[in-house]
């Protein structure tokens, strides 16, 4: 059992034993929360921190080698809901099988990274999504259009939302509070430039905490001004009290700033 976290079994063996017939691409979605010094259970002396041992891990080799493909990397710059852990960074991995997740982790190259990631992590909880539906605007705003364009200094925003539904059979079905609050919220959303990257529905948390999630959606923005013109908008925040409050049991939303984002096109590449 890795030190970041709990490995969630039945998962795993899901990952291990899907048919051919069955099988296809998995996205692993990660969240990052990094100790402040890395500790390696060697009781080496390191002047690394957390986020640089686990960056001296990043499996660039092993991942090529089963085929998957980094697709997003972000770090977080504001964490709007949910106060435990603190997370650090967001990061997601698509790989063409699942079982080309689990034959990563018997690689030789891979568990020798590995080390660094164990030394590094504080808490981690790694997501396996499938790709979920989501409404596609009529027409998308050109970002030189809206009114809080991307800057320099204030560039693409992402907001990240992992959630729990108090309907357990929301891994499938969005409750009807959340519908009602989407169609508000997208109202409001859509004209200040708003691109949905990517939702998905969670099949399983091979790693965490032992809480049990229903939807992970990536969304970006052009700006973190944008985002903030659309959060304050009065008929959001009355959609968000009556609708989106009452549909979810736990969430997290993360505010990103992405420097790798190919999530639309890596679900383009599903046959």
């Amino acid at each position: 059992m890795p030190g970041y976290g709990q490995i969630d079994r039945d998962y795993a063996i899901r990952l291990a034993t899907t048919a051919p017939a069955d099988e296809g691409p998995v996205w692993m979605i990660n969240l990052m929360c990094y100790k402040e010094r890395a500790e390696y259970a060697d009781a080496r002396e390191t002047t690394l921190s957390g986020r640089e041992a686990d960056e001296v891990y990043t499996p660039v080799g092993p991942l090529t080698a089963v085929g998957a493909e980094i697709v997003f990397v972000a770090e977080v710059e504001d964490q709007l809901i949910g106060a435990e852990p603190a997370w650090d960074r967001i990061a997601v991995v698509r790989y063409p099988t699942r079982a080309s997740f689990m034959a990563m982790q018997e690689r030789e190259d891979f568990q020798e990274a590995h080390q660094h990631k164990e030394a590094g992590m504080d808490q981690t909880i790694v997501i396996g999504g499938r790709p979920l539906g989501f409404p596609v605007a009529e027409q998308q705003v050109d970002w030189a259009d809206v009114p809080h364009p991307p800057s320099e200094e204030d560039g693409a925003y992402t907001m990240l939302h992992v959630i729990r539904f108090h309907d357990e059979a929301g891994s499938t079905v969005t409750p009807d509070h959340m519908e009602s609050y989407q169609e508000v919220a997208a109202s409001v959303a859509v004209p200040n430039g708003v691109r949905i990257d990517a939702w998905f529905s969670v099949e399983g948390t091979i790693i965490g905490d032992g809480r049990s999630w229903h939807q992970v959606r990536f969304n970006t923005f052009p700006s973190r001004r944008a985002f903030m013109a659309v959060a304050l908008d009065p008929n959001r925040t009355h959609a968000h009290t009556e609708h989106r409050d009452t549909a979810i049991a736990d969430t997290y939303a993360l505010g990103l700033r992405p420097s790798v984002n190919t999530l639309a096109a890596s679900l383009d590449e599903i046959d």
